[in-house]
């Protein structure tokens, strides 16, 4: 009998090992604010790593961005968030606040930045701009980052040299633009809901960039933006290529992270990389190889990441 009630214990105590294992408690996403790119790509990255990995359980945050998201990171508030990319430069390089000991779970997507205009607007380049209302997007967003490295490569502030909107949810944007109350948007990224929604309206859409000569002095002051080209097509009625600078961004984790949940992560997410670019255009860009080459340096990826790209050797 003895042995018996110890078989009977130890059967159970595996079944309830393996059980544990199947149902991990819920890891915590924080996203953005609704109707930008960030909260459209968090809510179909839960759902495709549902289905690539059933057993491990995932739940959106809704924040205001990437300035939030760091600091939650930080502090151990959410588990994983999305980061625009010249915020996660500014945390991982110490530059106005202390090194992030944050690392990467996957590139995402590139962020080239842009203004969209109405296409029946008089307005052409950025100096056309200055001076009038431009929306800028939330102030916790990374792309009011990019907007103000951008910006200050050409010796320009928001506040000083444009009538400065800031907004308290990104999906406020593309109306204020399709009203008339701004004449431009700032925004960035492939897909991204801003730039689709002025396209798709009445007047079509005009996106506006640094030219080559603006390019060149933006890297030169700031050498780590990137040359970006957004294809042709992207928006309804862009029929050229547009080159411009920006990032790529990332989804980042807490530095105590355990290896194997990072692992479980970066697997179940590559795993699903065809259902994911199958929902967003933005979608395909988030790759195994991106995230190998995208990383600014190998260290800031996340050991768990590191041995799931080591096993289909997209690192070596």
């Amino acid at each position: 009998m003895k042995s018996y009630w110890l078989g009977v214990i130890a059967v159970t105590a595996a079944l309830l090992g393996n059980l544990a294992q199947a149902s991990p408690n819920a890891i915590v996403l924080g996203t953005a604010t609704a109707g930008g790119g960030f909260e459209l790509y968090g809510r179909h990255l839960v759902e495709v790593l549902a289905e690539t990995d059933p057993t491990m359980k995932i739940e959106i945050r809704a924040t205001r961005g990437s300035a939030e998201n760091l600091p939650l990171l930080e502090a151990g508030q959410l588990d994983i968030g999305l980061v625009e990319g010249n915020a996660a430069h500014a945390a991982f390089e110490g530059i106005n606040r202390p090194k992030t000991a944050l690392r990467i779970i996957a590139a995402i997507y590139p962020g080239p930045g842009m203004f969209v205009v109405r296409g029946d607007s008089a307005y052409r380049t950025l100096a056309d701009l200055r001076g009038k209302p431009v929306a800028f997007g939330t102030p916790a967003s990374g792309l009011t980052k990019l907007a103000r490295d951008v910006l200050d490569g050409l010796g320009l502030t928001p506040e000083r040299d444009f009538q400065a909107v800031f907004l308290d949810n990104a999906g406020a944007g593309p109306d204020l633009v399709l009203n008339g109350k701004v004449v431009a948007l700032w925004g960035g990224g492939i897909g991204w809901p801003g730039f689709a929604k002025v396209a798709a309206g009445p007047d079509g859409a005009r996106f506006i960039v640094p030219d080559a000569d603006e390019i060149g002095r933006i890297q030169t002051r700031h050498p780590y933006l990137r040359s970006m080209v957004v294809p042709a097509g992207t928006y309804a009625g862009q029929n050229a290529a547009i080159n411009t600078v920006g990032l790529w961004s990332f989804v980042l984790a807490r530095a105590d992270m355990p290896d194997d949940v990072a692992y479980r992560l970066a697997s179940a997410l590559h795993r699903g990389e065809t259902k994911l670019a199958a929902r967003l255009a933005q979608g395909r860009y988030t790759t195994a190889a991106n995230t190998a080459r995208e990383a600014p340096r190998r260290d800031l990826l996340h050991p768990g990441t590191v041995r799931y790209l080591r096993e289909i050797g997209a690192l070596r």
